[in-house]
């Protein structure tokens, strides 16, 4: 979620800007909160690695866009990896990243399968974006007119009202509802 933006045709509350899951390859190690910390940043410098984040990247690309006169990243988003020099000028925008993707509150759904493309995790996360997506159709529940992903340089983050690229052009499962629900269900929620 994220600030100002709010659902106006489904109901009261935040909308959806961003779906995401972990270890969508066989055998993969990562854990959420891990996944989480690459998205979010360090905490400690403010710093982060968007070459290591699609999110940050994006993000990125969406603010540079949006102070186009203050904004001169030539390197942004190009390669997997960069020198220390290069990273170090970086800084300033990595830095407007994490403040951005750390002023978003997240819901999160225990899921416990293996890593895999077609894990239940995988499912849900492919379902939830065709859903809430707003790509080549009528918008429910559009952006604000301020939206940050309204400035990014990929149609289908503009064009969908997420900041997501793969599934927002798929149609959704009608089940993977019920299956949501169960899952929803069946977390034990602190309190």
């Amino acid at each position: 979620m994220e600030e100002g933006e709010v659902r106006t045709e489904t109901g009261d509350g935040p909308r959806i800007v961003r779906v995401g899951t972990h270890a969508l390859k066989a055998g993969s190690k990562t854990k959420l909160w891990t996944r989480l910390k690459q998205h979010k940043g360090v905490a400690k410098s403010g710093g982060g690695n968007h070459r290591g984040s699609i999110f940050r990247k994006i993000v990125g690309a969406a603010l540079i866009q949006k102070e186009k006169e203050g904004l001169e990243y030539p390197t942004w988003g190009r390669g997997d990896s960069a020198p220390r020099e290069v990273r170090k000028i970086e800084q300033p925008l990595e830095r407007k990243v994490s403040t951005v993707i750390g002023d978003m509150p997240f819901l999160w759904l225990a899921i416990e399968d293996e890593p895999g493309r077609e894990s239940c995790r995988g499912y849900i996360e492919r379902n939830a974006i065709a859903l809430l997506s707003n790509y080549a159709q009528q918008p429910i529940d559009p952006p604000s007119p301020s939206w940050l992903g309204l400035r990014c340089d990929r149609a289908k983050v503009r064009n969908s009202g997420l900041w997501n690229s793969n599934h927002v052009d798929e149609d959704y499962d009608p089940r993977f509802l019920d299956i949501l629900k169960h899952l929803i269900d069946e977390m034990e929620i602190p309190g």
